[in-house]
């Protein structure tokens, strides 16, 4: 083997690595983060997270990312440790796929139909479809992502032919025949195995380089075996680093996953080796091939997950024991106002990391609309503790403001979908109106705490008048709401003709206070009162304006917002002014008394 050969196979390593690597990001991506939204919403049948477990992983084709993924819900508190055992013993299993389908470089024979499986002869076809869709389709399609996971598969699949072929020579090689018989013991083997699956942190890749090895015809099954054993154990680093400065209960997780391959891989060696020292299994003389491997591969997962399963309890307790609560429980003191987090861990699974954030922003929406509608019940009647919930929730929607903006910058730098992209510059723009919503709400709530300290109240007909633009607003409030978490664009058009009919009750309130204050039937101190009030509504008001027509531009590529109304077509303009008459309609002062404007 000379130095070229040694570079077709660093570059066929690389290659392989790539499109590993690409395949696993295409698939992920065109499953839009359900895979691992379908982890988080687990249930707590331990033998369906054991298939979901190896769903997710065959899908996503890495059970390092589903480990670490686990790892994340953990630390984030969605999933305990018992939900979490079944998860990664499903991951297991799930990751063997992927052994399978390198086999196919194996397979021999001169049938039309053996030649049209080898990937030689199919991984060109497939590439040229995966050029054509990248090239033609626009950036964020499904097509596109079709031809990034064909792309990646092709790619993998010549970087498999490249190790084989660059590998070929060492059939004839003493030397390396000799080199590979040391790894016949168990025990180096085992470690070579961990060792070179820990620096590329993917079984399936050191698997898949195994597969390559065996092309030679030179690695016997008794090399093989043990190999595989530790590439089951070095697997486990990747969720140990990533558990590193999480939550005791995720290094917990990682500790589950380690042990499972750990004592898995002991009593397994421990019960073959004992029985081949009577048996002499034959076969561990024979040359090992690609698909001897991932059958294996496969053996061992599945067999150590039927041992494990009725002892996954049992998994759970020694990972406590070997991170014990110490003399300080690591646990969240419960308080008011809860502590909002998304795990940075999920970035690196930047669809499901969108997902993670819609579903933060539509809790952050709800919450809001809670705070502004609890704030109107305070203005209507004083009441402590809910003014206490409004200053809580004001509180815990500035916590979410920073969380979800400082993610969201971190995620924009990620390879995200078209729509994931129109969603990030939503809630990117929308968080901030949301904050300030429950800024106005706790303003409103002040205004009504002055009222109950001073003694003082609104006349009649100024309370009538609230009423009513309070509920105008409660109704804008819900309508954004309804349309920000549904993501409805159609539902945000009709936004626009509330606000602007909030602004006409605005206007007449104003009005009628002036007259109210010339007949001498509002005092100056309610007046300033009454204009806070009504401030802190009107802008209530805007900001939901400004999330529905941030919606509406987006979706519709028109990003001049100050613009998009100004360019209805003249049955929009019709349509708008119908639905803007039918809410004046609705939103009617009561008849005054007899007192003009008292």
């Amino acid at each position: 083997m000379d130095i070229f050969s040694v570079l077709n196979l660093l570059g066929g390593l690389a290659l392989f690595l790539y499109g590993m690597s690409t395949l696993g990001d295409g698939l992920s991506k065109m499953a839009g983060g359900k895979m691992e939204s379908i982890l988080q919403r687990l249930t707590s049948k331990r033998l369906a997270a054991v298939l979901l477990g190896a769903g997710v992983t065959g899908v996503i084709q890495s059970s390092s990312a589903t480990t670490v993924m686990v790892v994340g819900f953990v630390n984030s508190g969605i999933m305990n440790l018992r939900q979490a055992v079944g998860i990664i013993m499903g991951a297991n299993i799930g990751t063997t796929i992927t052994s399978w389908i390198l086999s196919l470089t194996g397979i021999q024979g001169d049938a039309i139909w053996l030649k049209l499986l080898k990937p030689s002869s199919f991984s060109p076809v497939i590439a040229i479809v995966a050029i054509i869709l990248i090239m033609v389709t626009k950036e964020g399609s499904r097509k596109k992502d079709v031809g990034t996971i064909l792309i990646g598969f092709a790619v993998l699949m010549f970087g498999m032919e490249m190790m084989s072929g660059s590998v070929s020579g060492l059939s004839d090689n003493a030397a390396f025949t000799s080199f590979l018989t040391a790894f016949s013991n168990p025990v180096l083997g085992m470690a070579a195995g961990a060792i070179l699956t820990a620096i590329i942190q993917s079984s399936s890749a050191s698997v898949g380089i195994l597969q390559a090895l065996c092309i030679t015809g030179t690695v016997p099954y008794a090399v093989a075996l043990p190999i595989i054993m530790g590439q089951n154990i070095g697997t486990c680093v990747t969720s140990i680093i990533s558990s590193i400065g999480a939550t005791k209960n995720a290094k917990r997780a990682a500790m589950i996953h380690l042990y499972f391959n750990l004592i898995g891989t002991i009593i397994f060696m421990t019960v073959f080796y004992s029985i081949n020292a009577f048996v002499h299994f034959a076969f561990l003389g024979a040359a090992a091939n690609a698909a001897g491997i991932a059958v294996i591969h496969s053996l061992f997962n599945i067999g150590a997950t039927i041992v494990f399963y009725p002892f996954a309890d049992k998994l759970v307790r020694l990972a406590e024991l070997t991170i014990p609560d110490g003399k300080h429980k690591d646990e969240v003191k419960e308080t008011e106002i809860p502590v909002v987090t998304i795990d940075e861990r999920f970035l690196e699974r930047p669809a499901f990391a969108m997902e993670l954030c819609r579903q933060k922003v539509r809790d952050m929406a709800e919450v809001t609309k809670e705070g502004i509608t609890v704030a109107l019940e305070v203005l209507n009647e004083y009441d402590t503790e809910k003014v206490k919930r409004v200053i809580n929730i004001e509180s815990l929607v500035d916590n979410y403001e920073d969380v979800l903006g400082s993610y969201l910058v971190k995620l924009s730098s990620k390879n995200i979908s078209t729509r994931d992209s129109q969603s990030l510059s939503i809630i990117l723009h929308s968080i901030s109106d949301l904050e300030r919503i429950s800024d106005h709400a706790l303003d409103i709530v002040k205004s009504a705490e002055e009222i109950h300290t001073k003694g003082l109240s609104f006349s009649k007909n100024a309370k009538d008048e609230v009423d009513v633009l309070s509920r105008a607003v409660g109704d804008i409030c819900a309508l954004t709401t309804e349309c920000f978490c549904k993501e409805d664009v159609e539902l945000a058009t009709h936004v626009e003709p509330l606000e602007e009919t909030i602004d006409s009750l605005l206007k007449r309130i104003k009005k009628r206070h002036i007259k109210r204050l010339q007949k001498g039937k509002c005092t100056i101190e309610m007046g300033f009162i009454l204009e806070d009030v009504l401030t802190g509504l009107e802008r209530v008001s805007d900001h939901c304006s400004n999330i529905a027509v941030e919606m509406i531009t987006i979706y519709d590529n028109a990003y001049n917002t100050h613009e998009y109304f100004k360019n209805f077509s003249d049955s929009e303009r019709k349509a708008f002014d119908e639905e803007y008459q039918e809410l004046i309609n609705k939103y009617q002062f009561k008849k005054n008394d007899g007192n003009i404007m008292a």
